[in-house]
Order: structure tokens, then sequence, then C-alpha cells
């Protein structure tokens, strides 16, 4: 048996800064040996832990999809000790990678359904991974309708800008893309909050399944409107991030109820969310 705290050394192959404040940053990395990448086989929606020598790990979603062979990618909001560790390591240097660690999103469940992905802020990772893998060729003919709502509080702070133009394109993808507020007249997308523009832009939840990951107050306000729309609560389904420390249920940090963030989730229905106690 494998030690579960061992991280696998990877190399940073490329670091994009993603937004005009420079606290986010997408690392892209490569394993070292390539045996070690056919062991970390994920499915969108898990996480791994992120390792600096001498400073510790910290949890970071996958952004990466398994469609997309040969790296691995992690978004980084800078905003601890590891975090600003990480934020200051050059393109070639090594870290670790301990994982993939939790569940995913229900993959199987959502096929031949509609999917509506609603985001907001940094909190976009795993649904990025998400959506390239509903996208990839040899994926897409397994889903239904796919609808992407996702915002920040204003353009600057907004992942993957490339990519969000990209998906905009798109036919197959009822793409919304928001920001709270802009002084920008040439803004070419929404204005207003995640929940307000899910109320315009959801009308139907027949035969949908509709996946949530984004700041607390965005989830608060966007489950009504869901509920409103008639989905029942087995198919809203939500990822949380509640203190996750080891990431395999040893710590205790994360627990909720009898559940562990890190190891039972992060990926609740809110039928599942409605049993625990309200410390998430």
């Amino acid at each position: 048996m494998e030690n579960p705290y061992l991280p696998y050394p990877v190399r940073i192959e490329k670091i994009t800064i993603e937004t005009e404040d420079r606290n986010l940053k997408t690392f892209r990395v490569g394993f070292l040996d390539p045996e070690d990448e056919k062991k970390f086989a994920y499915h969108p929606g898990q996480f791994a832990e992120l390792s600096v020598a001498g400073k510790g790990e910290c949890p970071i979603g996958i952004a990466s999809s398994p469609t997309e062979p040969g790296f691995l990618l992690f978004t980084v909001n800078k905003a601890g000790v590891v975090t600003t560790h990480l934020h200051n390591m050059k393109e070639g240097d090594i870290l670790g990678v301990r994982g993939p660690l939790g569940n995913w999103y229900p993959l199987d469940e959502m096929e031949g359904k509609n999917v509506v992905i609603i985001g907001g802020g940094f909190a976009f990772t795993t649904l990025r991974s998400t959506l390239v893998y509903m996208l990839a060729p040899e994926n897409r003919k397994h889903f239904g309708e796919i609808s992407v709502v996702y915002g920040a509080r204003n353009e600057g702070l907004l992942l993957y800008k490339d990519e969000l133009a990209i998906w905009q394109g798109r036919r197959d993808v009822n793409m919304h893309i928001t920001v709270d507020a802009t002084d920008d007249p040439s803004w070419p997308y929404h204005t207003g909050f995640v929940p307000t523009i899910t109320e315009q832009k959801i009308t139907s939840a027949e035969n949908s399944i509709a996946i949530i990951c984004g700041p607390p107050i965005m989830i608060k306000f966007t489950q009504p409107v869901l509920e409103k729309v008639g989905f029942p609560h087995e198919t809203i389904i939500m990822s949380l991030e509640n203190r996750m420390k080891c990431g395999i249920g040893m710590c205790g940090r994360c627990n909720v109820g009898a559940e562990y963030v890190c190891k039972d989730g992060p990926v609740f229905t809110l039928a599942k969310l409605n049993t625990l106690p309200k410390e998430y």
C-alpha cells in the first residue's frame, strides 16, 4: 500500500497570470515520472494537495480535464503561506502534487441530461474541468443542452478569458458571462449578479442538472432561483470548501456532522446537504 501522504514530484511548465490584481495564477505542471501520471487518474470535481518543500501543502481544485492528457492545471489564489510561496515560484521549479482526492461531479448521471453550470470568481476551476470534459469531441454527444453562467466582481477578475471567448462563440454552449459592475461601455457581455443572470437565462429544469461552485453568498442567492425554476434538490449539486487540510479524512478539520468534506465530498447534492448540520 502506497503512503497516501507522499506527493508526486512535478515541474512547473507554464505560469499564467489570470487576473488584473495578479492574485490568481494558473500553474501548468507535468509529472517528472510518466508512471506517476498514470497513477494520477482523476475526474472533474476532484482536488489535490500542492506542496512546497519546507513550507507545507494546501488543497487546490484540479482545473484541467482528464481529456487534456500530459499535464495538470491548478489555479491558485494567493492567500496564505503556501500559496504565496507558490506564487513566487518560477517555470521550471519543482513542487509536489498529492492526490487525486475527494469525489467528483456525477458525469455518468449527467449523461443524456441538460447541464447548467453556475460559477463565481475563482471557484470556476473545477467547473472549467467539467466543461472542457463535456465539450471534448468524444463526450459532447453524451450531454444535452449545456448552459453556463459565470461571473466575477469585474472583468479583471474573470478567469480563463481566452477560453471564455471561445466558449461564447460555440453554438452548442449557452454561455452567459457577467460582472457585477463595469465602467467599460464596450463590455460585450452581461452586467449583474450571478443569481440575477441565472434567473433571466435559466428558465427550465426539465431533464436538467445544475452544478454550482462559488462564493457562499452567491450560492445562497442562486439556490432559491433554481428551486423557483423547478430543480429538485437531488439535481442541484454543489462543491464545498470547508477547512480542508489533510485531504483523506484523518485530521478532522473539515467534517460536517458525520461527513468529511475532503473524503466524502467536496461534491454534494443539495438533498444530501439538507441532512447535515449547517456548518458549511
